[in-house]
């Protein structure tokens, strides 16, 4: 057998397997218990539940129910083992012709991820698994955000490109935290006031302060917002604010709002959940929920300079394009 037919046949059967147990530990993490029967975390010098480590979120689970599942909130187990089947091969679909990185190398995870649960989308609410439309002020938000890039070319300034380009800020950082083609880690750090999530793909490190403190004002916005935080049992629960309108997540305005929730429901899951608010994007919140699993080995540092580095070649070709197009001038329709 193909290699790569043989690792997409081994994940599909690993899979039937571990989304039962993945669903089976949602369900009894959510059932009520008796207290000599429930699970007791492990717990930090100052007494909180010990969420620190490594940890992956890399999944084939869509954000977004696919429209053959319309109605089905959970996957059968075939039909979950398949769904992942089908999402591996396209990784492994590269023709020899595409002048880019082997996929089967850099966008498929040493360790196959098949789906987190038998959910047929992260997003939980609203029911359909669908993120709500954007209303009409997003859109008229967008259509401006449109219309203002028009006036700028891509290629005038390194202010015109992208911030992922830089490698400034990626929309999966968060809040909320979102997987992402690879490298899908993340680490968890503790210290008495503070919690720290530090993804693998763009390193920054959110620093959460857990000791009350007012937020910041109004006036001063960031990419990924301030975050306060707090304990609500053996639940981490953060709210962010004071996004900056650049930071745009799925269309959103400053006005965002994320609430997120890290459960330690076993030594090696965290449920990771996450309410997303803008009334001026979105009419109704919308949820999300998907599992992190612990990573024995350790998370190395990301580096993503390329953009950077390329900056003055990337301009300084563009400005030869266009002394090219002064010199001779090309032919128009």
């Amino acid at each position: 057998m193909d290699p790569r037919r043989a690792a997409v046949f081994t994940l599909a059967v690993g899979l039937i397997s571990s989304a039962f147990a993945l669903e089976a530990q949602q369900r009894t993490a959510a059932a009520p218990t008796s207290s000599s029967t429930r699970w007791t975390p492990p717990r930090t010098a100052d007494g909180k539940p010990d969420l620190q480590g490594y940890w992956s979120n890399a999944t084939y689970t869509p954000v977004e129910r696919p429209a053959e599942f319309k109605d089905k909130e959970h996957f059968t187990v075939e039909e979950a083992a398949a769904y992942a089947k089908r999402a591996h091969e396209r990784f492994l679909s590269q023709p020899d012709d595409d002048a880019h990185y082997d996929n089967s190398i850099w966008m498929v995870e040493r360790l196959p991820k098949g789906v987190s649960t038998l959910r047929t989308s992260i997003v939980v609410s609203p029911a359909d698994g669908k993120i709500p439309p954007v209303n009409a002020e997003g859109r008229k938000r967008a259509e401006s955000r449109a219309t203002a890039r028009k006036l700028v070319g891509l290629y005038d300034s390194a202010q015109a490109r992208g911030l992922a380009e830089r490698c400034i800020y990626w929309g999966h950082q968060g809040p909320p935290v979102m997987p992402t083609g690879y490298n899908s880690n993340l680490e968890i750090v503790q210290a008495p006031g503070e919690f720290v999530i530090i993804p693998e793909m763009m390193p920054s490190a959110r620093i959460v302060p857990l000791d009350g403190r007012p937020r910041t004002g109004p006036a001063i916005q960031s990419l990924q917002g301030d975050s306060r935080g707090r304990w609500d049992g053996d639940t981490m629960v953060i709210e962010t604010t004071n996004f900056s309108a650049r930071t745009a997540f799925r269309g959103s305005s400053e006005h965002l709002k994320v609430t997120e929730r890290f459960t330690l429901i076993d030594a090696d899951t965290i449920r990771y959940q996450f309410t997303v608010e803008d009334p001026h994007t979105w009419d109704t919140a919308w949820s999300g929920e998907y599992p992190m699993t612990r990573l024995a080995e350790t998370r190395y540092e990301y580096a993503c300079h390329e953009g950077n580095y390329g900056m003055p070649n990337i301009l300084r070709g563009q400005r030869l394009e266009e002394a090219k197009d002064v010199a001779t001038p090309r032919s128009r329709p």
